[in-house]
């Protein structure tokens, strides 16, 4: 029979018992078993960390401080509320210094061009530009416009005193050049290929945005022009030559400081039709906390809730290239060379932009963003 233990001894020999197992839990957990020198493994191989960063999708490296934090391209840390810093690669750059820029500071991560891998499009076939923009064949009997020789002898006709008079629309004559047309249709489908944009020479109406039916000019709160016949039908030329693929002589180039913009690849006469200003058509009221830099005003109405604004961020044309002004500076106001109106044709809104004096070849296209309802605001435009 085994003694009976006081009840001092009995917790003693407990708390000890519960050592010896901590004890011999933590030997257990911190030395591994000994192997003989014939089961030894095998020698690890360790990877770089230059493999590593290459094959991570994001590696954020954390700083304590970045106020040494520089643009990779200009060298310099001015204007840092435009420094962004790149989500793989931590370096800093300036929205202006990338290419294409960056217009408005990005909503969640952000990758460099280096990082983010994409490869811009330097160049077109001319198959690929015929069936980027889907330019229609037809024979020549059963051509909806007129050529270019023929728009010439239509304007040699009129007199400069019945132009300056009547102030009428012309259509813009196309390069005679076949090659150098498709560079210029080359060139508008590296821009919006680079921004992800399809081409679209209409306005566009798509589900759960503003159907082509709430396009009605009678709505207008009275900022509208009314397109004349004679006008109506240089239009609808200039509409069909691009659709044959015979389009305005302008072309796009990038720029590092104003990113994509317009210039004249030939000369271009004062009150010339420039391009129709397309996308998608959507509700004022959809897009007032939007902060895109190209929508455009289509109809202003009397209920704001029927105003409607065009969005070109899925779909446009040369329109969303050409820039605007500083109106507020005397310099910036000089390069304004075009303008843009908006005309009630044949009973809905659509919005062109014509040349206001001649534009020489090379020279780029400006016009003003303000409209007559509100100010918008360009004091940090060039």
């Amino acid at each position: 029979m085994t003694p009976a233990l006081s009840s001092s001894s009995s917790s003693s020999a407990a708390a000890a018992s519960q050592r010896l197992f901590r004890c011999t839990a933590s030997l257990r957990r911190t030395h591994a078993h000994q192997r003989s020198p014939s089961m030894s493994p095998p020698p690890r191989k360790l990877k770089l960390m230059t493999e590593i960063m290459v094959k991570a999708k994001y590696a954020v490296l954390e700083r304590d401080d970045y106020d040494d934090v520089r643009c990779e391209k200009c060298r310099s840390g001015d204007r840092d509320d435009e420094l962004l810093l790149c989500d793989k690669c931590d370096k800093g750059f300036h929205m202006k210094c990338v290419s294409p820029i960056v217009v408005r500071v990005p909503i969640g991560s952000w990758l460099c061009p280096k990082c983010c891998g994409q490869k811009r499009i330097r160049s077109f076939s001319q198959k690929k530009i015929i069936d980027f923009f889907r330019i229609q064949k037809c024979k020549d009997a059963e051509s909806p416009y007129l050529s270019a020789q023929a728009i010439k002898h239509r304007r040699r006709l009129r007199s400069l005193v019945w132009q300056k008079k009547r102030r009428r629309l012309l259509s813009f004559l196309p390069s005679e050049d076949p090659d150098r047309r498709l560079k210029q249709m080359g060139s508008l489908a590296t821009a919006l290929t680079t921004l992800q944009m399809e081409f679209s020479d209409d306005l566009t109406y798509l589900p759960g945005m503003a159907s082509r039916s709430a396009n009605q000019a009678e709505l207008e709160d009275g900022g509208m022009q009314v397109l004349s016949k004679e006008d109506t039908e240089t239009f609808e030329l200039c509409r069909a030559m691009s659709r044959r693929g015979e389009c305005a002589p302008l072309l796009v180039v990038f720029d590092s400081c104003e990113g994509f913009t317009v210039q004249a690849d030939d000369q271009i006469k004062d009150m010339t039709f420039i391009a129709e200003y397309t996308g998608d058509v959507d509700y004022l009221t959809n897009r007032e906390h939007d902060d895109c830099d190209s929508m455009m005003t289509l109809l202003s109405a009397k209920h704001p809730s029927r105003s409607l604004v065009i969005c070109p961020d899925t779909h446009g044309n040369i329109a969303r290239f050409i820039n605007g002004i500083n109106n507020h500076t005397l310099e910036g106001k000089k390069k304004q060379n075009c303008k843009c109106v908006r005309y009630n044709v044949k009973g809905e809104c659509r919005v062109i932009l014509v040349a206001i004096r001649d534009i020489a070849k090379g020279e780029r296209l400006y016009y003003d963003y303000n409209g007559y309802e509100y100010e918008y605001p360009t004091h940090h435009f060039l």
